[in-house]
């Protein structure tokens, strides 16, 4: 089961993990969040990667649940 995404590049993996995943039990999952285009790079405080990266984890959660219910 993948994790929680730590970098961009891990939160790529859970996707393409995932989609694999359902694509061979033949379970449809939404699209993933995109990455953000909009971060200034001043490590603001609730700064758009922190959002996205809540997004990527409800995103996961959801499709290992579509996973083992369907």
């Amino acid at each position: 089961m993948p994790e929680s995404p730590v970098d961009h590049d891990a939160a790529l993996v859970i996707f393409r993990t995932l989609q694999q995943r359902a694509a061979a039990a033949g379970v449809g999952l939404r699209l993933p969040p995109p990455a953000p285009t909009t971060c200034c790079g001043r490590g603001c405080n609730g700064c758009v990667w922190e959002a996205w990266y809540g997004a990527v984890d409800y995103w996961r959660e959801e499709a290992l649940l579509k996973l083992r219910v369907d």
